[in-house]
């Protein structure tokens, strides 16, 4: 099987895959930095176990299946030589919980704070004579500090409720690329509200630029040229806007643009010149669709768009928050289009970079959350702002992710409603996630409890299609569940008046509880068959597209994950009723 780059926004046909079996060794007695662990050569120091990356040691693939340890240490020798002279070898790890050190042969090379947006580093200085270099990784993940990021990773020993086995030290790929010393380093596209307009802010890392190096950019669709241009570097960042004239955009501009139902992808190709000789070459693509909210509707491409999400917990059986495979990913969004969906809410958990390509690849619209922490701390918010600035700085070029949500249920500031400095802590991550990326609406915290943004959320487990047409079915209905209505048992809204004109979203109901068994958690209820399973999403889902007052809804959830069993499908990815149906009535084709 052909592997997916695991960088697919910028990649390079050379790239060496570090994920297999790495030696391994837990550190219970914190002993390994003193006692030299991260030494190569003939200092090394015996490690005792095998885990086989990117599983996490806590899951079955991992070969260690074993939970409940903080400090975690990896190594593994492998072939890391510069491809040309001059060139530069990266390593990147493309997540760690929480916080890594990294040594290459007994050398230093750096370290990375939060566990879910990954990190490249420049190891060349650390390379020795000959092909084979030995890579070592600390990992250290605290079980119990609930300070830290974690989304919904279990702090007690076992799953309780709705939270799950941890995903700990490293859980996705390992990889390395020798690069040009001057290259391509990073790159941003935002498209713009006239058809064809995009901007490029690209980085450029390496020598000091001299006045002939140029940036070449070529846009293509379906391999024939749309633009082609060259343009001066005169720094270390380049901002490029482009139009991109065809006449298509006057005579077909849907068949351009990028949505669920067509989603046209343009790609990119980079080459980074000095004179004539050629420096870096990279490959990206780009979508072109806007986003935003007007008059309590969520506009894509400038037209009403009614939301069909759902949750998306990305979380296997044998494997956690690591996607078993390249093929589990791609399946996985296949899956949400085969059920009626247009979108998923990524929940609690920061997507793969390969699952988000097959996002954009296959049109599916992305709620992009990030890992709550559960203390409200300087501290606890000092990291989920890190975290939240690579988010967007990574994923920002991804045409699927439509928007972000900065807080979940008032996960990390659970007394927002009455603590003034918890609610600016809503309204400083909400308006660092705007001024990151005004290009997309950002929802400010969803369920309940709203202080700001662009969308408010509603979390509603009601089992009743008669209750959600009376709480939802008109503008009037919504306006008056917002002032009156405490579905989660919390208000819905603390600053009603900065609110008004949004749209509103239903944006967690249902979870239909099915194929259950003892232990299961039973928080949302449950049926006992096909049929009433059948009958019951029927009512609550045709109650909501019944509604005029809703811009959209997020069904709860996807998978059966854990002792939560109220997914479509069970954890395996198999369907809990025929397929088809289901999709009948999420997209509405039976009203």
């Amino acid at each position: 099987m052909t592997r997916l780059h695991p960088r697919p926004l910028l990649s390079r046909e050379t790239w060496v895959d570090l994920d297999g079996d790495w030696e391994f060794r837990f550190d219970d007695d914190d002993a390994g930095l003193d006692d030299g662990w991260w030494r190569a050569g003939p200092e090394a120091v015996p490690f005792d176990r095998t885990i086989r990356v990117p599983f996490p040691p806590e899951s079955e693939l991992s070969g260690v299946h074993e939970d409940g340890h903080a400090i975690l240490w990896y190594r593994r020798t492998a072939d890391l030589a510069p491809a040309g002279p001059g060139d530069r070898v990266l390593l990147h790890v493309t997540a760690v919980d929480h916080h890594a050190d990294v040594w290459v042969n007994g050398v230093h090379v750096g370290a990375h704070d939060g566990g879910h947006v990954g990190f490249a580093l420049d190891i060349t200085h650390a390379l020795g004579d000959g092909a084979a270099q030995t890579v070592v990784v600390r990992a250290v993940d605290d079980p119990h500090d609930l300070e830290q990021p974690r989304g919904k990773q279990d702090w007690q020993e076992e799953p309780h409720v709705i939270w799950y086995r941890r995903t700990s030290g490293l859980w996705r790929g390992v990889w390395a690329e020798s690069v040009p010393a001057t290259r391509l380093d990073g790159l941003r596209w935002t498209p713009g509200a006239q058809p064809g307009a995009v901007t490029l802010d690209a980085t450029v890392t390496g020598a000091r630029l001299s006045p002939d190096r140029e940036l070449e950019v070529v846009f293509r669709l379906d391999g024939e040229v749309l633009a082609r241009s060259r343009h001066a570097v005169t720094g270390d960042r380049v901002t490029l806007p482009f139009l991109l004239s065809d006449a298509r955009f006057d005579t077909e501009p849907d068949r351009l643009l990028w949505g669920p139902d067509r989603p046209t992808l343009i790609d990119v190709e980079l080459t980074l010149w000095r004179g004539e000789q050629r420096v870096d070459t990279a490959r990206s693509y780009v979508g072109l669709r806007t986003v935003a909210v007007e008059d309590g509707r969520f506009l894509l491409n400038g037209r009403p768009c009614v939301l069909r999400l759902v949750l998306e917990q990305a979380y296997w059986p044998r494997s956690h928050l690591a996607a078993p495979d390249d093929d589990a990913i791609r399946r996985e969004v296949e899956l949400v289009k085969a059920l009626g969906f247009t979108g998923i809410r990524m929940h609690q958990t920061v997507a793969d970079p390969r699952f988000l390509h097959w996002c954009d690849r296959l049109g599916v619209l992305v709620w992009a959350d990030a890992p709550a922490a559960y203390r409200f701390t300087a501290r606890a918010l000092e990291a989920t702002t890190r975290e939240w600035m690579q988010v967007v700085a990574r994923d920002a070029s991804h045409p699927s992710i439509v928007a972000w949500v900065a807080f979940n249920e008032s996960w990390g500031v659970p007394d927002v409603a009455a603590d003034a400095s918890q609610q600016n802590a809503v309204r400083g991550i909400t308006g660092l996630l705007t001024a990151l990326d005004p290009s997309r609406p950002v929802v400010g915290n969803d369920g309940w409890e709203w202080v700001a943004g662009d969308v408010v959320g509603v979390h509603d487990y009601t089992h009743d299609g008669a209750v959600l047409r009376a709480r939802y079915g008109t503008r009037d209905a919504v306006a008056a569940t917002l002032a009156h209505e405490r579905p989660g048992g919390r208000r819905l809204m603390l600053d009603a008046d900065a609110a008004a004109g949004l749209p509103v979203v239903l944006s967690e109901f249902g979870g239909i509880g099915f194929h259950t068994s003892a232990g299961d958690w039973e928080g949302y209820g449950a049926v006992t068959d096909e049929e009433a399973f059948l009958a019951r999403l029927r009512d609550l889902v045709g109650a909501v597209h019944d509604s005029t007052g809703l811009a959209g809804f997020c069904w709860t959830q996807l998978t059966d994950t854990l002792q939560e069993t109220n997914g479509l499908l069970d954890e395996h990815r198999r369907p809990k009723a025929d397929i088809e149906l289901i999709r009948q009535i999420i997209a509405g084709e039976e009203h």
